[in-house]
This record gives structure tokens, sequence and C-alpha cells, in this order.
């Protein structure tokens, strides 16, 4: 027999779902059974699949050990790098300027430094967090960005906030916006660009069509020329889908794709310039004022930003 005790984290979930992440092991028809076979309790009494758990309650595990996951190193987040570039921080998140060449998660070669190591080090150092008081969560980010840019970030310290930001985002009340340098000039000073996309996974590679012959995903990507100079142009973009490598791609699919961009790039204005990193940034969110953040209703309205993006000092040009 084994007893999980749910904390605040853990609070609110739907016993299966809680299980499912805690449990993995336990495959889900057995899961099923189990509940109904009053192997799994809550608080030493019968109960139901979809019961929401609480705060202080004990579920009860009458099954083998088998099930249960080996113990694994809960602190090796220790071994990521230190450095943090923290815009803004209260209780529930942090908000950070994540530097291009950083990956936000462990890769296929189990690199441990990547930004969500560097945050859950950080909080671990000033007692934020502790693995060993989780039974599940742990620290996570809420966007995410490619390697090789730049810019924001946000996470989450409690699962509560993570819930609100993820659905914010989804429904579009964290709105993002990009910097970027692409070579040439855009056809229009303002416009949306509609099409549609299609992911290939092998080569972590996107095409852009502009009909939907293929049943892909459909794309609106915003946009604004800023400055325009030595046929560059600084351009800001307005995520309104949120696709891989969806800039990239598409800014590439009209001809004017990202300076230094090695994948979806100019290769021979790459070599000239010699950028070593793709010249975009995600430079600004924010948040709805309309919008119900529940427990994070004190940040509606508000925005953050990055006045100084790296490549802004060589195209002369700087945010008042």
């Amino acid at each position: 027999m084994k007893n999980i005790k749910i904390n605040l984290n853990d609070a609110k979930q739907r016993l299966d779902s809680f299980l499912k992440k805690v449990v993995p092991r336990l495959p889900h028809a057995l899961l099923y059974k189990y509940i109904r076979k009053k192997r799994i309790k809550i608080n030493d009494r019968r109960c139901e699949i979809s019961e929401r758990l609480n705060f202080g309650d004990v579920i009860n595990l009458y099954i083998n050990d088998e099930f249960f996951s080996e113990k694994t190193n809960k602190l090796d987040f220790l071994n990521a790098g230190s450095q943090l570039n923290i815009l803004y921080e209260d209780k529930n998140i942090l908000i950070t300027d994540k530097n291009p060449g950083l990956i936000v998660h462990p890769d296929k070669n189990l690199q441990f430094d990547c930004l969500i190591n560097r945050i859950k080090k950080y909080l671990y150092l000033k007692n934020e967090y502790s693995p060993d008081l989780e039974n599940n969560f742990s620290p996570s980010l809420v966007n995410r960005i490619d390697r090789n840019t730049g810019g924001i970030v946000i996470s989450a310290k409690n699962f509560q906030s993570l819930k609100i930001l993820n659905e914010a985002l989804k429904l579009r009340h964290i709105k993002k916006y990009y910097l970027c340098v692409i070579c040439g000039k855009m056809p229009k000073k303002e416009d949306i660009l509609k099409d549609f996309l299609k992911k290939d996974k092998y080569n972590n590679k996107v095409a852009i069509y502009n009909d939907n012959n293929y049943k892909d995903k459909y794309i609106k990507t915003k946009y604004k020329v800023i400055k325009e100079k030595n046929n560059l142009s600084l351009v800001e973009i307005d995520l309104l889908t949120g696709r891989t490598h969806q800039i990239r791609a598409h800014l590439s699919s009209i001809g004017c794709p990202i300076l230094g961009d090695q994948k979806y790039g100019d290769s021979n204005i790459n070599k000239t310039y010699g950028y070593k990193y793709q010249l975009l940034y995600s430079y600004k969110i924010e948040f709805d004022e309309n919008y119900d953040f529940k427990d994070l209703n004190y940040l509606k309205g508000k925005s953050f930003k990055i006045f100084n993006p790296w490549f802004l000092k060589d195209f002369d040009f700087r945010f008042s």
C-alpha cells in the first residue's frame, strides 16, 4: 500500500488525471478498474473517477510496487547554469529574457543546461521549490521559443497559475510580439499574411502553402515595417497563430527570410553579414485588460517589453 498526500499544486485536479501523471506505469484500464474495486481510495473511503482532489486529501493505493516509477535524481537541474535575465517575478510567475543559443527544455541528448532547469535551480536555491515536497508538479514554461531565438518566456511557479496562463495563451489573451530583421522589403508596410503550414517532424522543418489541399494548419502572421536600411527591414510581428517555426517559414515563403536564419534563410546573405544567431526576438507581451485571469487578475492590462534586443544597435534603432 502507498499513500499520496495532496498538496496545493495537486488540489482541484481530477483523481484519474492526477494518477495518470503520478503513476504513469499503471495502465489506464487497470486504473479505472482499481477505482471501481476500491483498491484506490481517498481518505480511506470509496471514490469516483472524476472526483476533484482537495488540499490535504490522502489517496490510498492498494496496488503492486511494479507500477511505481523507479527513483531518479530529482536534483539534476542543479547541473544547469545560473544566469537568468529576470524581467518580472512574483509568488506565482517568473518572466525571463532568454538569450539566443539557450534551449528551453532538455534536448534528446539530456542536456541539463536549459532555461527550465535554470529556473528550477534558481527557485530551489531560494527555497521556493523542492521536488521532495511535490508529487508531480514542477515549475513549468507557459510559452516556448526556439534555441536561436531570444526573448520573453513566461514560467509558472504553481499548478493553478500554469493552468490559468495556458488557457489565456491558448485563447490569445496573452499577446506576443516579435522583432526581426528581414532580407529585402516587405510587399506592404502593414499587412496580415494568411496561409497554411505543414510540418515535417522527421526533418524538424515546416513548409508553407497558400491553399489547403494538404489539410494543414491555418496560420496568420501580422506584421508592421518599422525601418528600412540597406535592403534590410526591421519588422514587428504580431503572432496571430502560434505554429512551429511560423514566423521564420512564413517570411521566407514570400521571399523575405530573417537575416541569420540557417534553416529558412538565404545562405549567401547570411555569410555576408556573419551573424551567429537569427535576428528574431520575442520582445513584448501584453495581458488582456478585459480577460478574467482569476487569481492572476493583478496582471490585467500589464505589458512587459525588452528595449534592447541584441541586434538593434546594428540597425541604428532604439526604443524611446
